[in-house]
């Protein structure tokens, strides 16, 4: 019995994932529980960040929830963290949990609307360096007043259906080919065009994510640490954007030149145009599509773009949180679109669901980080410096942190901090408000050289459109760096100068 029962567990445990990935996973946990009888606590929590990492990075071997749901439950069991503290970090971030789940539900409905849109701007634009360029603008742009992961989720659905719409096609012509006795010296020449094209959404899709980032660090809205810490220090709207601008201007300014640079030059994966067979397919489909919309359709695409008006209306506006304008977007174009059925709409939640609960996860790691106090040295040495050198000092550190860990948190703990020596008294205002800066902008801008620093990168490696184009966590971090150099180097440069 047990000779068989052993095989068929090690079989089973995390499914199809490589053998020596399985035993890799069973390695970390069998060593973490020694580490800390051993090491200590505080050891033991840098390296369970570390193997935290290893499953985002090991993505497209297995969703991260699994391998990286182990970990959590194990620092819970073994003391690392509490249920109680894990509860304390879901709650602050509740209003990110609602965005996922009703938000990204939301732009599902809209898929339509979207990739129209996209198709006519896509097919539009015939040079790939000022396509580039627009996506990573637009997505500042939206970023600035709306939510990066909202962006984001749309710029994944937009890339989903045109993937779709592609492979569609292709497998039918290839199905074709093959009745007709075509030879098969044909397929690796659509291998070479699928290949390109992969290329090509790569390169799109990281525009875009660059740009949720140049676009966030802007304004008290662009990201939730932005709002956090614009309440901390007493800025309104209009203080933030000013008192960030000696910094967030030039790096944007930076940022778009990159962009450009980086598809004149092809360097770091860039480059890839869109291959004329596609574009023809693309061209096709948007011309068949336009010829089968009779008026039903017309209404459902006015519907979603009335809809998508009250969306960035009620966002820019902030009538409530993002999630609850998520679930209007919902009810609205399901109520005037005929969506009645159950199962229809709950497809919409199918690719929310799963990052929301790797999400939830990964605040498990954060009150582990939170409850060992593995940040606490870093911050007390930076304090302890000149005042003259801690602003330029904060974004480094801010900068490190957040590549590793989620810059949320991040600047939650080193505002706090800030706030705690301002009232004491350790600090002047006006040093205050400089730090704050400093952290905004540590902790907005470098944090783009991993999936782990940003959410809405984060939400990109486990979409359901990573796999389709091939958008490894290495290959994530390999074409983020030189955004993630520009960006931090500029970045640095002016806080030095200027603030």
């Amino acid at each position: 019995m047990t000779t068989s029962v052993l095989p068929a567990l090690a079989h089973n445990f995390l499914g199809q994932a490589p053998g020596w990935y399985k035993r890799t996973i069973v390695a970390f946990l069998v060593l973490n529980p020694l580490l800390l009888w051993m090491a200590g606590p505080y050891i033991t929590g840098w390296v369970l960040v570390l193997q935290f990492i290893f499953t985002l990075a090991m993505a497209l071997k297995c969703y991260p929830l699994l391998p990286g749901g182990l970990l959590a439950l194990q620092a819970l069991v073994i003391g690392m963290t509490t249920p109680d503290a894990l509860y304390a970090e879901v709650l602050t971030n509740f209003p990110v949990i609602l965005l996922l789940i009703f938000m990204v539900a939301g732009i599902y409905f809209m898929k339509e609307l979207l990739l129209v849109t996209f198709t006519r701007l896509i097919l539009g634009i015939r040079s790939k360096s000022l396509m580039g360029l627009s996506f990573c603008l637009v997505a500042a742009v939206l970023s600035a007043f709306l939510d990066a992961l909202t962006v984001t989720a749309v710029i994944i659905s937009v890339a989903v259906g045109f993937y779709g719409v592609y492979h569609k096609v292709a497998s039918a012509g290839s199905s074709q080919e093959e009745a007709s006795g075509a030879s098969e010296d044909d397929e690796p020449l659509h291998r070479e065009h699928l290949e390109e094209f992969r290329a090509f959404l790569r390169s799109l899709l990281m525009h875009g994510a660059v740009g949720t980032a140049l676009g966030g660090v802007c304004t008290m809205v662009g990201e939730p640490q932005n709002l956090l810490i614009a309440r901390v220090a007493d800025w309104n709207f209009a203080e933030f954007f000013l008192l960030m601008a000696p910094v967030s201007m030039p790096v944007l300014a930076a940022g778009l030149t990159t962009c450009l640079l980086l598809e004149k030059t092809g360097w770091f994966g860039y480059g890839a145009r869109l291959p004329r067979p596609v574009r023809r397919v693309l061209e096709e489909f948007a011309h068949e599509e336009k010829a089968k919309r009779k008026t039903p359709q017309k209404v459902a695409l006015a519907v979603q773009a009335i809809a998508a008006v009250l969306l960035v209306a009620g966002l820019a506006l902030h009538v409530a949180e993002v999630g609850f304008i998520g679930l209007m977007v919902i009810i609205l174009i399901a109520s005037f679109n005929g969506i009645i059925d159950e199962h229809q709409i709950g497809k919409a939640f199918q690719e929310a669901l799963p990052f929301t609960s790797l999400l939830v996860v990964f605040f498990a790691i954060v009150a582990v980080i939170h409850e060992q106090h593995l940040f606490s040295p870093i911050i007390h040495a930076v304090l302890a410096l000149p005042p003259e050198s801690q602003p330029s000092m904060f974004f480094i550190a801010n900068g490190l942190l957040s590549m590793i860990s989620d810059n949320v948190f991040v600047a939650t703990v080193y505002i706090s901090e800030i706030k705690q020596s301002l009232e004491s008294g350790a600090i002047s205002r006006e040093q205050f408000e400089r730090l704050a800066i400093a952290i905004n902008t540590g902790t907005n801008l470098p944090s783009v050289a991993t999936p782990n620093g940003q959410a809405a990168f984060l939400f990109l490696l486990t979409s359901a459109v990573a796999p389709l184009v091939r958008l490894s966590y290495g290959r994530m971090v390999y074409m983020a760096l030189p955004y993630t150099l520009v960006m931090g180097g500029v970045g640095l440069l002016a806080v030095n100068l200027w603030i």
